[in-house]
């Protein structure tokens, strides 16, 4: 069977048993938000080996949230460099990368004692490397599982565009944002200043361009990646049988790109800017600004982080309908509890895990978890 094949016919029996086992959900089922790290007010204070608790202590305009390969939960803060580490079973938060001056400094040395500056999202490997895209110093750099030594992987720390078929470490990016790995273990990079997606194989070192022109011009409703301009990429989420999946910033809208079949096509947003369309087809909804993405495989589902609207929506690739699943569409700080009256202050980041959604309240210096959404 054909790889193109093959993929789709994966993707429809996943939608299927989606579809049998998560039927739509309603909030009077005890869909709750909670705060689990933060208090509000951006700050640090030094936790020590032994941490202090997640919901005593300040946080600093969290962005990325991922959970790791030891359970945790891990985000990174572009207002002081760090990434910092909650233990989920006790609450307790500590730092594992990061000093807390801004700038690009401390390879081949200790993660803790490095400086970062603007880390904007976080990825692990599957041998459990800490990834860690930094906008302002234009480069990838990664956090050794074993060693916890920092090494550049992909940017020379300055910006521009250079280097595909070359080696990662001395091509050049702009303004990176986001990252993710494809099916296939590449690291996928959003160049939103180069208005590209470039793509590092991991066992070769070399950069390409995976999608979009350098144009920052209206991208298609569907295309070759290669030959297809990309309106602010800002986003990048995949999913485990070759598709990633896209969000443009000034474009207003969410990509499928078909990474083997070489096609992008546009699934979410009418690329104009608004806050409309919830419970009808995400193509015919409006986005402001949205600025996160990430695919859930519990209900074959993407999560977007509305970031202007100051939502959280969920779109559904069994039958593509959208719903916001936390927000109320103004701009403020909780409360917590029902999700559709919490308000949230320009998020970044989500992430799903073990029927829970953790999303980075980013100007509440919060991060709040959604509980019973998949229940």
């Amino acid at each position: 069977m054909a790889y193109t094949t093959r993929r789709k016919f994966l993707h429809t029996m996943i939608s299927s048993a989606i579809v049998a086992t998560y039927p739509r959900i309603s909030f009077a089922q005890q869909v709750r938000v909670q705060t689990v790290a933060g208090i509000g007010i951006s700050g640090y204070e030094f936790e020590g080996t032994a941490g202090l608790a997640g919901t005593d202590t300040p946080v600093n305009n969290p962005y990325g949230v991922i959970i790791g390969p030891d359970g945790a939960l891990y985000f990174c803060e572009v207002g002081s460099g760090r990434t910092r580490r909650l233990d989920l079973s006790n609450n307790r938060l500590t730092t594992i990368a990061g000093n807390g001056e801004k700038a690009y400094v401390g390879d081949g040395g200790p993660a803790i004692e490095a400086s970062f500056s603007a880390p904007h999202e976080i990825r692990f490997d599957t041998q459990g490397n800490l990834f860690v895209v930094e906008r302002d110093s234009h480069v990838v750099r990664r956090v050794a599982a074993d060693s916890g030594i920092v090494a550049t992987v992909a940017g020379t720390g300055e910006a521009g565009f250079s280097g595909d078929g070359g080696p990662a470490n001395a091509a050049r990016l702009r303004q990176p944002h986001s990252i993710a790995f494809d099916a296939e273990g590449n690291l996928l990079i959003c160049d939103i200043g180069n208005s590209r997606v470039r793509s590092v194989n991991m066992e070769s070192g070399i950069i390409t361009t995976l999608a979009g022109t350098g144009e920052r011009v209206a991208t298609p409703d569907s295309g070759s990646l290669s030959g297809s301009p990309l309106l602010g990429p800002r986003s990048i989420a995949t999913d485990p049988i070759g598709n990633a999946y896209l969000v443009l910033r000034e474009g207003n809208a969410v990509f499928q790109l078909d990474i083997q079949g070489n096609h992008l096509q546009r699934i979410a947003g009418t690329g104009e800017r608004g806050y409309g369309g919830d419970g009808g087809p995400a193509l015919s909804a409006t986005f402001n600004g949205p600025k996160g993405i990430a695919y859930s495989t519990e209900d074959n589902s993407l999560y977007i982080v509305d970031t202007e609207n100051h939502v959280i929506r969920r779109l559904s690739l069994a039958t593509g309908i959208l719903d916001t699943v936390l927000g109320s569409g103004e701009r403020g700080d909780g409360p917590d509890g029902d999700p559709s009256t919490c308000k949230l202050n320009r998020p970044h980041g989500v992430f799903v895990h073990d029927g829970v959604v953790y999303v980075t309240d980013s100007e509440s210096h919060r991060v709040r978890a959604i509980t019973g959404l998949l229940a």
